[in-house]
């Protein structure tokens, strides 16, 4: 495929953890031959036995792990599952890309490779290396959503009567400060609220002495007298 490269094999300098040969490769279904696959700290590399080959960066993988379901393929495998398209399949993406861009701006491209060792006993090292390796690159947007947006709060410099104090209002002092439009919204908002524990207390005309001792200041509880044998069957859990 045109993917594969000739380039040198990852060593001791980029951190190689494990080094496995006799290891079939097979991309999105289709065999790529058998070489030698490199875990290395700063890349995941296989290579043929021509020198041909290619290498994943860490954060274009998504995910890794031991595939025993024979089901799924008759070979127990180290999966691994990379966000990007090669060989054939990237060179038709261009065109799709470019007739589907707008619909399909939020797709991001999948690619499946399997790596079967002749030595299946080797998957677990492999799959150990794996993680360790994908822990020295840790997804940047992770990273970003650790990070804290607003102003921090200076306590030493507000104690010593520098830097903007927070300014607080009583209910009536921010009822003050409102526009007539978030007035009217707040009216709106506590009519809803009103409206919403009333009818918790109040259904189908059936009131409680609770509701009434404890709602009957200021809130408007229904009385209407209930009709015969409306709720005679209903077993009620005390």
């Amino acid at each position: 495929m045109s993917f594969l490269k000739s380039f040198p094999p990852p060593g001791s300098a980029e951190g190689l953890r494990q080094q496995q040969p006799e290891t079939e490769a097979v991309l999105n279904g289709k065999g790529l031959g058998t070489g030698t696959l490199y875990i290395a700290e700063s890349r995941l590399s296989w290579l043929d036995g021509s020198g041909l080959g290619f290498s994943l960066e860490y954060p274009t993988i998504s995910l890794h792990a031991v595939s025993r379901d024979l089901n799924a393929y008759p070979r127990e495998h180290l999966y691994v599952m990379v966000n990007a398209k090669f060989g054939e399949e990237s060179k038709e993406s261009v065109a799709e890309e470019e007739e589907e861009e707008d619909s399909d701006d939020d797709v991001e491209p999948i690619a499946e490779f399997r790596f079967v060792p002749s030595d299946k006993s080797a998957l677990e090292a492999m799959f150990t290396a794996m993680c360790e390796c994908q822990a020295l690159h840790p997804d940047p947007e992770d990273e970003d959503s650790d990070d804290y947006d607003g102003e921090e709060y200076d306590v030493e410099a507000h104690e010593q009567g520098q830097g903007d104090i927070p300014t607080f209002y009583t209910y009536e002092e921010g009822l003050s400060h409102l526009t007539a439009e978030g007035q009217a919204t707040l009216e709106r908002l506590e009519g809803m609220l009103s409206q919403s524990v009333s009818s918790q207390y109040n259904m189908a005309g059936v009131r409680t002495e609770d509701s009434v001792r404890d709602y009957e200041d200021g809130m408007e509880v229904d009385t209407t007298p209930t009709v015969a044998g409306q709720f005679e069957d209903a077993d009620v859990d005390h």
